[in-house]
């Protein structure tokens, strides 16, 4: 017989019996208490709770107090909160002091077996490891930080902002604390919010049904179906639509979708981790995010350094990078000359560690036997403002009868060069170039670059 325990913590009898059936029917043992100084007890005496559902109002205290508790005392345990319907506040509290995941009174059976089981998975080890977070090498005080994070945030649910510069390494960490979590055999579901057409974003994000609009021409599910048991990772949520917000929103609260044109809600179970390169609290004080998201999201902030934060850490970097390239072309590991290493560690990286891979990548391709010099490098060696006027005599020349040629032709080369500074991350490019996504996207089309 199944020798795991479920706490349940509930001064309603109702509720505990409501409980007790649904896990028992699911093979599991339970022992039910009514008040916090009982659950202590309880988590004193039995060796097996592998997990307590405790409600936030309890005659002496409060539920947080035990999550609070279990946190310090039982590292083995997980815990999830029954919270009254719209007491978001009270959830995202419980989250912050470490509960697993919350559930909303009146209590869904199918939410609960989905929460009960995904909060069993944790006993696992964590599964970091060098193959795994090649963008994360280094030993830093920083990386040495964030991997902690890392592990520590991949046993809850709490929904997670990850901030950091574009090319630091965003998507790999949420990559990572789904990788390590109990979700990490189902679904990891990125999406670019700036992509997506604006009028696209609500049926991406929800799905539809056939005939719902011009051009749906069968049912589709969204991303949180999609992502369902899984992560959702939203890459550049900064960039969402007002209107969307408000939907998104209602959805990560209700756990539950509807496809355009349906009536019928869908139950959804999905972990929600979320990151831009912009500062969102300042987005939500100029109005362009909205405050009630941002504190729904931002349960939890991890912040990814950027490579100048971790200088230290370029050489292997740089080293795994050149092995990864020997492995991938079938060739010789080319080796960085030392003149190379010292103009790597003293160029300030705008891109990140993406930019460290496209630079290497390149000078890989161009170097003489195997060993890459500072020329093969590359690095930019001057900003825009250092233009002289000799350099304004040439453009004069060359643009000389043909000015709207030149100009186009000095466009479209630097859209490309910021493409391939964000590996044609198209939403990245455009915040290079300070451009909308709607203006960036008018200028691929222009120059035949969206193919």
């Amino acid at each position: 017989m199944n020798t795991n325990t479920v706490l349940i913590v509930d001064d309603e009898p109702d509720i505990r019996e409501l409980l007790d059936i649904t896990l028992t029917r699911m093979g599991l043992n339970t022992l039910s208490v009514g008040s916090v100084q009982e659950a202590l007890d309880a988590l004193a005496e039995q060796p097996h709770i592998q997990l307590c559902l405790t409600d936030i109002r309890l005659p002496d205290g409060s539920g947080i107090d035990i999550v609070k508790h279990i946190q310090r005392s039982y590292d083995t345990v997980a815990t999830a909160v029954l919270t009254a319907y719209g007491s978001t506040e009270l959830a995202v509290e419980a989250l912050k002091a470490g509960a697993f995941d919350f559930i909303n009174k009146p209590v869904s059976v199918e939410q609960l077996r989905n929460l009960v089981k995904s909060a069993l998975r944790l006993e696992s080890e964590s599964r970091i490891d060098s193959s795994q977070h090649s963008r994360l090498l280094g030993e830093t005080p920083g990386i040495i930080k964030l991997r902690e994070q890392i592990k520590k945030l991949a046993r809850s649910q709490a929904p997670v902002y990850i901030s950091g510069e574009s090319g630091s390494g965003k998507e790999v960490v949420a990559r990572l604390i789904h990788a390590n979590g109990p979700r990490a055999n189902a679904a990891f579901v990125p999406v670019n919010c700036g992509a997506i057409p604006s009028e696209l974003v609500e049926s991406e994000f929800f799905g539809h049904i056939k005939g719902s609009f011009t051009g749906a021409f069968e049912d589709k599910e969204g991303l949180f179906e999609a992502a369902n048991g899984g992560t959702l990772f939203l890459d550049e949520v900064a960039d969402l639509p007002l209107n969307m917000q408000v939907k998104l929103l209602r959805a990560i609260q209700e756990k539950a979708v509807r496809r355009v044109g349906s009536n019928r809600e869908i139950p959804v179970d999905v972990r929600i981790l979320s990151a831009t390169h912009r500062d969102l609290a300042k987005e939500v004080a100029a109005e362009h995010f909205r405050s009630d998201l941002y504190y729904r999201i931002n349960v939890i902030e991890i912040q990814v350094p950027s490579l100048r934060e971790r200088a230290q850490d370029i050489p292997l970097l740089a080293d795994f990078i050149l092995q990864k390239i020997a492995k991938d072309w079938s060739v010789a590991k080319p080796t960085l000359s030392p003149d190379a290493l010292d103009a790597l560690r003293s160029y300030p990286f705008p891109g990140n560690v993406r930019e460290l891979e496209n630079i290497i990548e390149r000078a890989a391709t161009l170097c003489e036997n195997d060993c890459i010099t500072p020329r093969d490098l590359s690095l930019p060696t001057h900003t825009p403002s250092d233009h002289n006027t000799a350099a304004n005599v040439d453009h004069l020349t060359a643009a000389r009868g043909q000015f709207e040629n030149y100009i186009e032709n000095i466009e479209k080369a630097v859209m490309l060069a910021a493409l391939e500074e964000t590996q044609w991350k198209k939403t990245e490019a455009a915040n290079v170039l300070g451009l909308t996504f709607r203006q960036f996207r008018y200028k691929l089309k222009k120059y035949q670059l969206d193919e």
